[in-house]
């Protein structure tokens, strides 16, 4: 093996390159709960590439056989269900992560100085996330996914001057049929995961180059000691990739216990129309997106002007981009920073709210408390600037073994 090893190195930096990213890469030594779900996105993410490879071997992109397709994975393939039900929950689950690991960053101040870059890569990586969600929520072409993808494209050619040809792009034709399925895999499969795994390697990479935050917001290379290691820092591994595989564990067992116990979620993870075939004269009481891209659909709700809404729903997911230059407070953690604390807690809540009113059924009573808390959604970035100039904040700890 050390020869192996050595005419490896010879030709690829890999020993150097485990020394730079595991080994000699320090980390804070006070990383808590909220620093499992970077790793753990990591690994969903080669989850559903795997998962999805596999259910690929046996789809057919056509609107008379996606649906027979999907019925054949699930009952002829041997193990296809398994297949299906591992991606389908995983790709619920992938949003759990994603959200909780940006609150994690809203909580902490990831996006301050010198990380900015680091959180513009992270959010571009959540928004192809969302487009990669939603083609794929459209190729088991079941009357929900149908109806679902005539409602977005719809939505989407209301955009002005561009939205009848982004429309005919995304359908390649009059309404969602083989055309539109055979585009949707192309996004789904190929450009949207490579676009990922681009963005994920960009991630990573900027993370190393700036170092990772942690709860008290100190910069641990501040403090280095004899030898150029930060005092405050120990070797991601073999402490954090230990950490990371407990984390993983946990996971697992939450993730198998949805897959062979509750695979639909009752009716969250998959619709129950979803197990009917797409009926193009048969529309479901209730069209309503995946639960994790409902907020955005309680938006458009919001506003009756189609173009407005759209315009609201471009600049709520243009908001975080901005949350770098929005934030003028020294401190970085919203430990010593109180009243932010409860501003983060109010946004998340609000995220909450939006998704459960995305999620019923569109009412006249709900569309006070949509617009209600489309204003607290925005509420949040407006009032940033000013908050962060005036709030009062606690003393910061010079290192983290003071605090």
């Amino acid at each position: 093996m050390g020869r192996l090893t050595a005419w490896v190195d010879r030709r690829f930096p890999f020993s150097a390159l485990v020394r730079t990213s595991m080994t000699e890469y320090y980390a804070p030594k006070n990383f808590n709960f909220w620093y499992f779900f970077g790793s753990l996105a990591l690994f969903v993410f080669a989850a559903q590439i795997i998962s999805g490879i596999l259910l690929l071997a046996h789809y057919q992109p056509s609107a008379k056989a996606a649906f027979n397709s999907v019925q054949t994975i699930m009952y002829d393939v041997k193990w296809g269900w398994l297949v299906r039900y591992i991606h389908t929950t995983g790709a619920s689950l992938f949003f759990i992560v994603i959200y909780l690991h940006m609150l994690r960053g809203y909580l902490y101040g990831s996006f301050k100085r010198p990380r900015e870059l680091l959180w513009l890569v992270g959010v571009a990586l959540y928004v192809c996330l969302m487009g990669e969600a939603y083609f794929g929520y459209v190729l088991p072409f079941g009357n929900m996914s149908y109806w679902g993808g005539e409602v977005i494209t719809s939505i989407i050619a209301a955009i002005p001057y561009l939205g009848d040809w982004l429309a005919s792009v995304l359908r390649g034709s009059f309404g969602v049929g083989t055309p539109t399925l055979t585009r949707f895999v192309a996004f789904h499969a190929v450009l949207l995961p490579a676009l990922l795994a681009v963005l994920i390697l960009t991630h990573l990479l900027a993370l190393h180059e700036v170092g990772s935050n942690n709860p008290d917001g100190v910069e641990i290379r501040e403090h280095l000691d004899a030898r150029g290691r930060p005092v405050d820092g120990i070797p991601f591994h073999p402490y954090y990739t230990v950490k990371d595989m407990f984390g993983v564990g946990v996971f697992l067992v939450v993730f198998c216990a949805i897959v062979f116990y509750a695979p639909t979620f009752h009716g969250l993870f998959i619709e129950t129309y979803n197990f009917s075939p797409a009926n193009p004269l048969k529309t479901p009481p209730d069209v309503t997106p995946a639960w994790y891209l409902a907020p955005y659909y309680a938006m458009l709700r919001a506003v009756p002007n189609k173009a407005v809404g759209i315009g609201i729903l471009f600049a709520a997911i243009i908001a975080p981009f901005l949350l770098p230059w929005l934030d003028y407070s020294p401190v970085k953690s919203s430990r010593y920073r109180p009243v932010y604390r409860w501003m983060v807690i109010a946004f998340a809540l609000t995220l909450l709210a939006l998704g459960w009113i995305g999620m019923q059924p569109a009412t006249p009573a709900l569309l006070l408390p949509a617009r209600i808390f489309l204003a607290l959604y925005f509420l949040f970035f407006l009032s940033l600037p000013l908050v962060s100039r005036l709030e009062p904040t606690r003393p910061v700890p010079q290192r983290i073994s003071a605090s």
